[in-house]
């Protein structure tokens, strides 16, 4: 069967015969085509066969890949100046002319080094804090956003520190939060800020627990706060939250009209289950969990700053949530038919969305799974990138953080095996 072809892209075989000074003539003379095909090749009119895309990289001293482009989600650095269409020389030149850019004396050859994956002279190279403070310039430069370079970066430089992105700062309250909090009575604030803290001391707990590599339940059930058991307080006692509550001097009896009301502004939501008390055996018991709206709202009573927005490279929650699905597969893979839809042409390799659609990441692959004895593919299955691995390490303290609904506790291993 014959090799499948491989489009040259026109921009890029231009720019790099230019940036080694060639001409036409005299890559066709390295290449041992016309310089006629040359022509052809780099206006669109013919497409090289495998062997002879060997050649022009050969001639060009690049990989075949410098020429054709990256599948989508597996860009490097030069991938990203070659679709840019810039130089190296432009390159430093615009980097130039931003405070990271002087701060590491970027000049051509750097940026050169810095996309060959080769050592970059210079004190503040090794910094990931300085180099972190490039990638906004580089991605300005490159016209993509910033999480794009950030995965080119370690694409291009996998045993390299990550560079380390400036968080975004506290914002105020928003005005919203802080009318929600004001149209509550005081009874009412009182409970939305100590149900905050008692979720706030929970989450504590479960970071402890898994230091000590204990169990953890899902964020989804602890973040369900006991509030009251269906039983007599003389025999069962109090919960946690309603002994802060009485310290308070606001307790309801039961589960009271206040919780009730927070419910009906959708900033608390309550639900039952029911447990094992060794007084009074099996009891009903009501929970309650802090929503985001109702978290905003006593933040701003509380005169703490918003939360910021996620950092452009991290993902959205429902991003994350299929990535995590993913590493939780590991090594085996998720089964080809557990994961469809929409979230592949944002973290799938190869995967393009419509025209001006953000760029996948390239954080999940399907891979062939080879039958006994290797005769034949006997399956796909969906499996983490190097780089969708390097992801998962680098941030999964932070996702924890930013999304505690999504179950990550089966990702510890798997992220201290990441390469």
């Amino acid at each position: 069967m014959p090799s499948p072809l491989r489009t040259v892209d026109p921009v890029r075989l231009v720019a790099r015969r230019v940036e080694l000074g060639l001409s036409r003539a005299a890559l066709a003379a390295l290449a041992g085509v016309s310089a006629r095909m040359i022509f052809f090749y780099e206006e669109g009119r013919h497409t090289p066969t495998s062997p002879r895309l060997e050649q022009l990289a050969t001639a060009l001293r690049c990989k075949v890949e410098t020429l054709t482009g990256a599948p989508r989600g597996q860009e490097t650095l030069i991938d990203l100046r070659y679709a840019a269409g810039l130089t190296l020389r432009r390159v430093a030149e615009l980097l130039k002319t931003t405070p990271a850019g002087r701060e590491l004396r970027v000049s051509a050859p750097k940026v050169s080094a810095l996309e060959s994956g080769g050592q970059v002279t210079g004190r503040h190279w090794q910094d990931p804090e300085a180099t972190g403070r490039l990638i906004g310039p580089l991605a300005r430069a490159y016209g993509v956003p910033v999480r794009m370079v950030l995965d080119a970066w370690l694409r291009t430089r996998p045993e390299d520190p990550a560079p380390v992105l400036s968080d975004k700062a506290k914002q105020a309250p928003s005005r919203a939060a802080l009318s929600t909090w004001d149209s509550l009575n005081e009874r009412q604030q009182v409970y939305l800020g100590e149900v905050m803290r008692d979720d706030r001391m929970t989450a504590t707990e479960m970071w402890m627990r898994r230091l000590q590599r204990l169990p953890v339940p899902k964020a989804a059930e602890w973040r369900r706060l006991p509030l009251a058991l269906r039983a007599a307080p003389s025999v069962a006692g109090y919960t946690r939250l309603q002994e802060r509550l009485r310290q308070r001097g606001v307790h309801d009896p039961g589960v009271g009209s206040t919780v009730h009301a927070l419910e009906r502004r959708g900033l608390l939501v309550v639900s039952e289950d029911s447990v094992d008390h060794p007084a009074v055996g099996e009891v009903g018991r009501v929970l309650v969990e802090i929503t985001r709206r109702g978290r905003a709202a006593a933040r701003a009573g509380l005169g703490e700053p918003r939360e910021p927005d996620p950092a452009p490279h991290l993902l959205s929650e429902w991003l994350w949530g299929v990535v995590a699905r993913v590493a939780s597969a590991e090594p085996a893979g998720l089964e080809d038919d557990q994961l469809a839809g929409r979230s592949l042409f944002f973290i799938g390799v190869g995967y393009r969305g419509r025209s001006g659609a953000q760029p996948s990441r390239g954080f999940v692959d399907s891979v062939p799974v080879m039958a006994p004895g290797g005769t034949h593919v006997s399956e796909y299955r969906w499996r983490l990138t190097h780089l969708g691995l390097r992801h998962v390490a680098e941030y999964l303290h932070v996702y924890r953080d930013l999304y505690p609904s999504v179950n990550t506790t089966e990702l510890e291993a798997i992220a201290g095996n990441a390469p």
